[in-house]
């Protein structure tokens, strides 16, 4: 009985270490390597598509704020109006004035 016993023991370990095996073969022909390499990619894209469209929720969400502020007759909250006005900040040091048109 002991026997018997080992033996389905035995049957079940190489079952199993045989379908690892055959998996991580499969895993590295060219089909395998094709299909990881979709998934990845179908996982970046996936990626970019959210932050694209967070982006737009955004941009449409300041774009009704300025709106708002426009119709209202408020004087719109620019928060980089400062920079835009200090002299020392802008072009001129980004682009010197030898590089300049």
């Amino acid at each position: 009985m002991r026997r018997l016993f080992w033996l389905g023991v035995g049957l079940a370990v190489g079952v199993v270490v045989v379908r690892k095996a055959t998996r991580t073969a499969q895993s590295y022909t060219p089909a395998g390597i094709a299909g990881t390499l979709s998934q990845s990619a179908g996982g970046l894209v996936e990626s970019l598509r959210s932050f694209v469209e967070d982006v737009r929720v955004g941009m449409a969400e300041r774009e009704h704020e300025i709106h708002q502020a426009f119709a209202h007759g408020e004087a719109f909250d620019d928060q980089f109006a400062d920079l835009r006005e200090d002299p020392r900040i802008g072009d001129r040091e980004i682009f010197p004035e030898e590089h300049q048109r």
